[in-house]
């Protein structure tokens, strides 16, 4: 939760830097006319000195009046491109950050969908839908781990099968090496998609409950191609990752408990026979 507050109070943080800028830039735009109407009065007071026979020294003195007010123009200039840059900037990441916003948003969404069923392969439908639509990951699996073997499982896909993806030990890759230090894994630079590796993906993150991971989401291809990933994509892969593995987890105990009910009725319909 601290996550998403902080991202919502970053974006109203720009919007205020932005609305500061903006009434700073108005203020040097009234400041400039000001200047400007000064220049043209100290103009008209120079033609008529000049045409009505004013001395030398007044006309010099005028003269040194209008360099300094077009001198101290040019600098009020200088300082409106500057601050006209910087609020470009400020609107460009403000933009940037409602968008991250709007996926949060999607996020709450989709994740009041993803715990409102029980079922665990609807569950992962809708995680497979979230990783396309929000995070827009062309090639990924949703691999989890049996605890028997100790090996994570793919056990579902998007652009790949999921015999594709072998069997990987906890500790053994970057995939292994995720599940087993339960930290996220990005790759620094994003190169352009050659080949499918099943053992390389560009985003691991790792699927837990407290410390302990039940699995990881391994995502090997973007639809958008991105040089790097933001801090605010680091933040949306952490809370999706989250949210999924809450929802697998519940709906997984409840399969297990479904199935003992089901076994125990069976035996009581033996016995009573």
């Amino acid at each position: 939760m601290t996550d998403e507050k902080n991202i919502f109070s970053r974006a109203e943080e720009f919007m205020q830097l932005f609305k500061k800028g903006a009434d700073f830039t108005q203020e040097l735009l009234k400041e400039n006319e000001r200047l400007r109407f000064k220049v043209v009065q100290l103009e008209e007071e120079r033609r008529l000195l000049s045409s009505g026979g004013g001395s030398d020294k007044a006309v010099a003195e005028l003269n040194k009046k209008l360099q300094n007010l077009e001198q101290e123009m040019q600098k009020l200039l200088e300082r409106y491109k500057a601050v006209e840059a910087e609020n470009k900037d400020f609107a460009n990441r403000y933009l940037e950050i409602e968008h991250e916003n709007n996926n949060l948003a999607n996020l709450y969404v989709a994740s009041y969908q993803l715990h409102s069923t029980l079922d665990f392969k609807e569950v992962l439908q809708i995680i497979q839908e979230i990783i396309i639509n929000l995070i827009g990951a062309e090639m990924f699996g949703i691999l989890l781990l049996d605890e028997k073997t100790n090996e994570l499982i793919a056990v579902a896909t998007e652009g790949v099968d999921k015999e594709e993806i072998p069997l990987i030990k906890i500790g053994i890759g970057t995939i292994g090496s995720v599940a087993k230090s339960g930290e996220n894994y990005f790759i620094q630079e994003i190169k352009p998609f050659t080949r499918f590796d099943p053992v390389a993906p560009i985003v691991c993150i790792p699927l837990k409950i407290k410390e302990h991971v039940i699995g990881v989401i391994a995502i090997y291809k973007l639809l958008q191609q991105k040089p790097k990933f933001s801090e605010l994509d680091y933040e949306l892969f952490t809370l999706l990752a989250g949210h999924a593995a809450t929802a697998i987890f519940s709906s997984k105990l409840y399969s297990e408990s479904e199935r003992k009910l089901t076994t125990i009725q069976g035996f009581i319909n033996l016995l009573t026979k």
